[in-house]
């Protein structure tokens, strides 16, 4: 899946080897959203819309890949399939870390934050680790990989063959991966000011506290990817690149090529026709976007 300012895009390869896509027209969520214009709020609208596309994308490319006839998914759909995802994330890295915390530390509120904190981040990571060890999930990393790889391409003013987005590392400073650990490290400062709550205070501040720490997070990520170059975007991005070691991986030459057309039929027309002039393009992906871009 790839997002361009304009659109994003989804492309998979079938079970008969065939490459298809889809493209859809989204502009910028800060163009639709006055909200989202806010700091500090704005990133708990790209969180939430990001999540959407993903299960959009999820949903289709599983439709895609095993070739049923299905209908697509309904935005209540969508919505519930979140709400249960958010839940279970919730439940296993917030509150599960929480309660625990208060049986082993006791009434002393340094322990408890620490200790509360490095728990979760071990399931965290631990949970990432668990499901890579899975063939499909290492194959979903492997595609994670790719996606970077190509973005990294497309960066470096480079042409968009499979030879060149090889050279590149899977791992990427601004992958979502990054965002995730940064909110899972900054929760540890931020309940430490709560010292050891009750019960209730202690459910509701750790399930409210978690969207205003990604906003801070998002706030982070945005101010250090305006300045890539400096050190300060170095040391906030190198956590995510070590936890990228475990959610991607090198990916294949024909995965490089489901990534490059994802990545083509995204781009507006101006854009496409500057990588074009970069220089070659696979023909799979140039016939993809053709056919999306013929049939939207």
């Amino acid at each position: 899946m790839m997002r361009a300012p304009a659109a994003w895009s989804v492309a998979v390869r079938g079970p008969d080897g065939t490459i298809v896509g889809r493209r859809d027209e989204l502009g910028r969520l800060s163009e639709r959203n006055r909200w989202a214009r806010v700091p500090f709020i704005r990133g708990i609208f790209v969180l939430g819309e990001s999540l959407t596309l993903g299960f959009k994308a999820l949903a289709w490319s599983a439709q895609k890949a095993t070739d049923e006839e299905e209908e697509p998914l309904t935005g209540a759909q969508i919505g519930w399939t979140m709400a249960l995802a958010l839940l279970f994330f919730a439940g296993v890295f917030i509150l599960i870390p929480a309660l625990t915390a208060g049986f082993v530390a006791g009434e002393s509120a340094l322990w408890f934050n620490v200790f509360e904190g490095l728990l979760r981040l071990t399931m965290f990571i631990g949970y990432i680790w668990a499901i890579g060890r899975s063939k499909e999930i290492a194959r979903v990393f492997e595609y994670h990989g790719a996606e970077h790889m190509s973005i990294h391409a497309f960066e470096a003013g480079r042409p968009l063959t499979v030879e060149t987005v090889a050279e590149y590392p899977p791992e990427h400073p601004r992958c979502g991966t990054s965002f995730l650990l940064i909110v899972v490290l900054g929760s540890i400062i931020f309940f430490t000011f709560f010292g050891v709550p009750g019960f209730v205070f202690l459910i509701v501040s750790r399930l409210l506290g978690i969207p205003i720490i990604a906003g801070f997070a998002y706030e982070l990520l945005r101010w250090s990817g305006l300045r890539p170059e400096g050190r300060f975007a170095h040391w906030l991005a190198l956590p995510g690149i070590w936890l990228q070691k475990l959610t991607t991986r090198v990916p294949d030459h024909g995965q490089i090529e489901v990534a490059i057309s994802s990545l083509v039929t995204a781009l507006d027309d101006e854009t496409f026709d500057e990588v074009v002039g970069r220089g070659d393009i696979p023909d799979v992906a140039l016939q993809v976007r053709r056919s999306v871009l013929e049939e939207s």
